[in-house]
């Protein structure tokens, strides 16, 4: 496997095996922040008196705003005082955010608390992906986002189901509860058991000129841009997929009982395809399986698009996607290791600079999609086939019109 050289605090980092998922769970509080809610939206509009069901998507959506919004401060602030501090702070902030989400009294109140939360949660991606980079790259650094995405994926299978239970022993509040409470336990494990990762060397200043430069050089790569941009068009399919599913389950196929193992039988294909990319991607390449993987995506919601358009039940609902939605994380932890792979020497803006792209961008185009939902799933399948078509486009212009090719 190769590797960075190692940081001088590598003795005293954990193994692995609990790297991994103690990586996977930092990045999980995200998913756990927006997958819990899917079952409670009906709850909290009917308790903060929102009429709209449309209007209920704004508690995914904020977040998702607020998620991309402070990304571009986490990057620079890790690359000077390293990753560590800043990690600690923002569990702080996203602990305290979730309790400010349990305490809401309207709607207006939610939103605003909920933005908080997604831009205190953010440094969690741009401070996972800094760490993981700090120590590997290449197809190595593309193995372990996948197995981190391994972890992490089992989170759609949880959450609705924790959002359900909750729901039948106590209120809505008692999610966000729940999500201060894992965000300490991520809190105690982080400070006790994780080490700083960026070596003195690579510690960088916070003048405008440094930050400016490593932005620009960020920009300006072209294969940095490119695969950040085709990122952030399958970001906004699976935004749309988010804030869309819960109508899609409660109201096209009327199975709102149903929600969880809607989510579930998307998310095992997802964590399959992860597994399978952490066996092959260093042994076939990184560029291979992304390029292949994104074709996948374009051609199954293609095909979703087309056999929906004649009546499809739910079980054929739950197949296609989750065909689909595997093609998509196979495709997203690729495309984030190739366009870190040039950037390691300011990993910390670069991923923050990627992921404000990828995270605004895609909760922009996501939430779009989804406000577009007309009680069919036909908009979101339309919007799955044009952003994987999208995708495809932008790669074969970074690639200069060569697919598959090698690392």
């Amino acid at each position: 496997m190769s590797r960075t050289s190692p940081a001088p605090s590598d003795a005293l980092r954990p193994g692995f095996a609990e790297f991994v998922v103690l990586m996977a769970g930092l990045m999980s509080l995200n998913a756990l922040a927006i997958d819990a809610m899917v079952p409670a939206l009906p709850a909290i509009g009917e308790s903060l008196a929102v009429a709209a069901e449309n209007d209920r998507q704004l508690v995914v959506a904020a977040y998702m705003f607020g998620f991309g919004t402070t990304q571009l401060i986490y990057g620079p602030l890790s690359d000077r005082f390293g990753r560590k501090p800043v990690l600690v702070f923002s569990l702080v902030l996203y602990i305290g955010f979730s309790l400010a989400c349990a305490a809401a009294a309207s709607f207006t109140l939610l939103i605003a608390a909920r933005l908080a939360q997604g831009a205190s949660a953010a440094a969690t991606r741009v401070l996972v992906v800094s760490i993981i980079r700090d120590r590997y790259e290449g197809a190595s650094m593309a193995r372990l986002l996948s197995l981190v995405h391994l972890v992490f994926l089992i989170m759609p299978v949880l959450a609705p189901t924790f959002g359900q239970l909750t729901l039948l022993v106590a209120s809505w509040r008692w999610i966000f509860l729940g999500l201060a409470i894992f965000g300490s336990l991520m809190l105690a494990w982080a400070t006790a058991r994780l080490p700083e990762t960026l070596r003195a060397e690579h510690r960088r200043s916070l003048s405008a000129g440094d930050i400016a430069r490593a932005a620009h050089e960020t920009l300006t790569n072209r294969q940095s841009l490119g695969y950040t941009l085709a990122f952030t068009l399958m970001m906004g399919a699976l935004v749309g997929y988010i804030v869309s599913i819960q109508q899609i389950v409660f109201d096209v196929y009327e199975r709102p009982e149903l929600i969880a193992l809607a989510f579930a039988g998307i998310a095992v294909p997802m964590a399959a395809s992860s597994y399978a990319n952490s066996r092959l991607v260093e042994r076939i390449g990184t560029r291979r399986i992304a390029h292949l993987s994104l074709v996948l995506f374009t051609a199954f919601a293609a095909l979703h698009l087309g056999v929906a358009s004649f009546g499809e039940s739910f079980a054929g609902f739950i197949l296609l996607q989750g065909l689909t939605m595997a093609a998509f994380a196979i495709g997203s932890a690729n495309f984030g290791a190739l366009a870190m792979q040039p950037l390691g020497h300011i990993a910390g803006t670069a991923s923050s600079v990627q992921g404000t792209i990828g995270t605004i961008g895609g909760a922009a185009i996501g939430t779009a999609l989804g406000q577009a939902f007309d009680g069919t799933p036909m908009p979101l399948l339309a919007g799955f086939a044009g952003f994987g078509a999208g995708a495809l486009v932008v790669i074969l212009l970074t690639e200069r019109g060569r697919l598959f090719g090698i690392d």
